[in-house]
């Protein structure tokens, strides 16, 4: 059975850089398009940054600029290179797949299949 696992998530300092990495085992995740999201206590799941199978990217306005969303190769992982980091960044981020879209989408409620999650935490 596939599964989609991400990893890299860690305590930063404000300011500081973090490197999500999302796999999914015997896929190539070129073929899907794959998001970021992430969900803070008490808060609803919100779209970071999404990437459709033709490289077509979007972002939330929280995090253009500072947040970069990029697969390398058919055969790599999905990443999320995440610079300035802020408190209000803090949150649990998982990374979502689905069959290509007619465009790449922030919306929860496109994607079908999730990972599990890795924390990020941001002090001040």
């Amino acid at each position: 059975q596939v599964q989609v696992v991400e990893s890299g998530g860690g305590l930063v300092q404000a300011g500081g850089s973090l490197r999500l990495s999302c796999t999914a085992s015997g896929l190539t995740l070129a073929d899907y398009a794959m998001g970021w999201f992430r969900q803070a206590p008490g808060k609803a799941r919100e779209g970071v940054a999404a990437i459709n199978s033709d490289g077509r990217t979007t972002y939330a306005a929280s995090v253009k600029g500072r947040f970069s969303i990029s697969k390398d190769g058919a055969e790599s992982p999905l990443y999320l290179q995440m610079n300035n980091l802020i408190p209000e960044d803090t949150a649990i981020y998982s990374c979502a797949r689905t069959p290509a879209l007619l465009a790449p989408s922030l919306s929860p409620r496109s994607y079908w299949q999730w990972g599990q999650g890795t924390q990020v935490t941001v002090s001040s």
